[in-house]
C-alpha cells in the first residue's frame, strides 16, 4: 500500500531563551483538511522546542507517510542530515565524548523517523512563506506573551506599524509616540527594501527622534525586530558583522544604525499580538497602510 503524502512546517518559540516555550505545526495531507497543533512548556530553550514541534508532527501522523517537513531550524536540519549518524553510533555522545544535548528529544524524533519517510527541507524564517508564518504564530500564541507595560508612566512608548507590498516594492511605516498624555505620529514611505528591513528602518527612526534619554518601549509585531535587537545583535557585532556560519548579516546598515540607537537609549522590546493589537499598535499599522502611497507623510502633533 502506497504511503500516504504529508506537508508539515514546523516551528519553536523560546523568549527568554532558556524560558518559556512554545511550539507550533501546519499539516498539510495531500487529500483532507489541514491540521495544526501547538503546545507550551513552561521552562524550556528555543532549540528545544523546535524538535518538540517535529516529533509531535510526525506522532500526529496515524499511518506511516511520505513526509516533507519544512523547518526554519538550522540546529533541526543539521542534526538530522549531519549529526545523528555519529551521535546513534557513539550511543549519543559527542565526538568529544560528551552526552548530546537535548538527547531525550533526539532520540524520541529518532523513533518517530523510523515510521515515515522523511525529506527534510529547510525554509528561511520570517521571510513571508505562509505556512513557515503560520507555524511561528502557533508557537508564539501558545507560548505566551509578556504582559505589555502600557501604564508605565515614565517611559516613552513607541508602538510602531509597517506596510510592504512585494508586487510594487513599496511600503511604508509609522511610529506613534506617547509620553503620559502626549502623542506623536511620524512616518515614511520606502521603496525597493523588504518587511523586515524596514521594521528595523521604523525602530531606528523613531528613536533618533528622541530628545531626552527616557527609558523606551517598543511594539512591534515582529519577532524578527526583537530577537535581533535583543539577542543576536551582541553575537553579530562580535563577529564582525557576520552570523555564525560566516555569511554577512542581512540588513547590516539597518541594524548597525539601530546599535547607535540602542547605545543611547535603554529600549525595552515587545512583540504585540497581531490579532489583538493594543489600539495605538493599530492606529499605527493603519497609518503605515494609508501612507504607502505618499512619499513625504507628515508629523502630526496630538495633545
Amino acid at each position: 500500500m502506497p504511503q500516504k503524502v504529508v506537508t508539515i512546517y514546523t516551528d519553536g518559540s523560546c523568549s527568554p531563551n532558556p524560558g518559556p516555550g512554545g511550539w507550533g505545526a501546519v499539516i498539510l495531507p495531500e487529500k483532507g483538511k489541514k491540521r495544526e497543533l501547538s503546545g507550551k512548556v513552561p521552562q524550556t530553550t528555543n532549540n528545544r522546542m523546535e524538535l518538540q514541534a517535529t516529533i509531535e508532527a510526525l506522532r500526529a501522523l496515524a499511518q506511516p507517510s511520505k513526509v516533507q517537513l519544512y523547518t526554519d531550524s538550522k540546529y533541526v536540519q543539521n542534526g538530522i542530515s549531519k549529526w545523528m549518524p555519529n551521535w546513534r553510533k557513539n550511543n549519543w555522545l559527542t565526538v568529544d565524548k560528551q552526552a548530546v544535548k537535548n538527547q531525550d528529544l533526539w532520540e524520541a524524533l529518532d523513533a518517530e523517523i523510523q515510521r515515515h519517510t522523511v525529506q527534510w527541507l529547510w525554509v528561511r524564517g520570517h521571510a513571508n512563506d505562509t505556512n513557515n508564518e503560520r507555524a511561528d504564530k502557533l508557537a508564539v500564541t501558545a507560548r505566551g506573551r509578556e504582559s505589555l507595560p502600557l501604564n508605565e508612566e515614565t517611559a516613552v512608548h513607541i508602538f510602531l506599524g509597517i506596510t510592504w507590498k512585494q508586487k510594487i516594492k513599496k511600503g511604508s511605516w509609522a511610529a506613534m509616540f506617547r509620553y503620559q498624555n502626549n502623542y506623536k505620529v511620524i512616518g515614511g514611505s520606502v521603496e525597493n527594501s523588504s518587511a523586515n528591513r524596514i521594521h528595523i528602518q521604523s525602530a531606528c527612526d523613531a528613536l533618533s527622534m528622541l530628545k531626552r534619554r527616557l527609558p523606551v518601549h517598543i511594539y512591534t509585531s515582529s519577532g524578527y525586530l526583537k530577537d535581533g535587537a535583543t539577542q543576536w545583535i551582541k553575537g553579530w557585532i562580535q563577529n564582525g558583522w557576520y552570523t555564525r556560519d560566516g555569511k554577512i548579516v542581512s540588513n547590516t546598515e539597518e541594524w548597525k544604525a539601530l546599535s547607535r540607537m540602542l547605545d543611547k537609549f535603554a529600549v525595552s522590546f515587545h512583540v504585540v499580538n497581531k490579532d489583538m493589537p493594543p489600539c495605538h499598535s493599530q492606529e499605527a499599522k493603519i497609518l503605515a497602510s494609508e501612507w504607502v502611497e505618499k512619499t513625504e507623510p507628515q508629523i502630526e502633533n496630538k495633545s
